[in-house]
This record gives structure tokens, C-alpha cells and sequence, in this order.
């Protein structure tokens, strides 16, 4: 598979199959979130991979009961560890660590994966459940699993509508 075909095949996946997510396909899929790019090549992400079905349960709620958060074997909290913005006034540690979630994705998707990239939960409910620390910002939720679904590809604009050239 090359990295259009990834592109083009990967799916927000909401069902999953209870069969557990080998170690090693779960730690590919970090690999590559650690050689996503990050500003001034800082790294100052964490991830925490949840799959004890206790601390699931805890991060139902916390993901406001979207039940396959549950489902899926596990789950990556994804985490900024330096607060700041850059020059261009966007906050760093949510462009740093959107990178190396677009990476885990795609990733996840060319080992066989699920995933589906939340907004939806409350950060200081995860914190709470994951003991993270007030300063670390939580900037992504992913249940990672293998699929139980098979979405069907979702509607796109096309490229004329989104790009111009040299100037707005």
C-alpha cells in the first residue's frame, strides 16, 4: 500500500472487533507518531495507550459516552507537553501533536487498523482519569482496533473549491 492509497482507504471506524491489538502493531503505529515533524523538532508530545477495560470504562464517560471508546481494545490519548504559540499565532503543541496523530492513523490504517480522530470529550475529565498533569494539554482521543465496520468513503469538495493560486 503507498501513502495514497492510505489517504484515499482510511475510514473514521466506530464498531470494533474485540480481538486484542498485537503489541507490536500498536507500537508501529507510535513509531510512526514519533517521527512525525514538530516545530524546532521539540517532540514534547506523550501518548498513553489505554487497554486495561477499568480504565475504558473511566474514559466513557470522560469521551461523553461514545461506546466505542469501550469497544475498541485500546485507546491513545494524544498530549502536548510545552504550551506555547508560534509566531504564526497558532498554539504549538495542538499543530505538533495533530501531525503525529494524522500519522498514527495512517499508520493504523496500512496495519489493518481502525481509528476515529475525537474532538469529542472533556479534557479535564481525561486528565482526571489518566492522572495528566494541569500543565500537559490533551489534544486528541483515539480508539485503535481492529475494524467491525467498513464505512462507506464519505463526500469530498473538489480541489477547485479549496485551492487557489497566488492569491485568495
Amino acid at each position: 500500500m503507498n501513502l495514497m492509497e492510505a489517504i484515499k482507504g482510511r475510514r473514521s471506524i466506530r464498531a470494533y472487533d474485540s480481538k486484542p491489538v498485537e503489541k507490536e502493531k500498536i507500537e508501529a503505529v507510535l513509531e510512526a507518531a514519533r517521527l512525525a515533524p514538530s516545530a524546532r523538532n521539540r517532540q514534547k508530545w506523550q501518548f498513553i495507550v489505554v487497554t486495561d477495560p477499568e480504565v475504558k470504562d473511566k474514559m466513557l464517560d470522560a469521551c461523553n459516552n461514545q461506546q466505542f471508546i469501550k469497544q475498541a481494545p485500546a485507546v491513545i490519548v494524544a498530549c502536548g507537553k510545552e504550551p506555547g504559540i508560534m509566531s504564526c499565532e497558532q498554539p504549538v503543541e495542538t499543530i505538533d501533536v495533530s501531525i503525529a496523530v494524522s500519522f498514527i492513523i495512517l499508520k493504523a490504517y496500512e496495519e489493518g487498523l481502525g481509528t476515529c480522530w475525537l474532538g469529542n470529550f472533556n479534557k479535564d475529565k481525561v486528565k482526571a482519569v489518566l492522572g495528566i498533569p494541569e500543565n500537559v494539554s490533551v489534544v486528541a482521543v483515539t480508539p485503535l482496533g481492529y475494524p467491525a465496520e467498513s464505512p462507506d468513503a464519505r463526500p469530498r469538495v473538489s480541489l477547485d473549491e479549496i485551492v487557489s493560486w497566488d492569491k485568495y
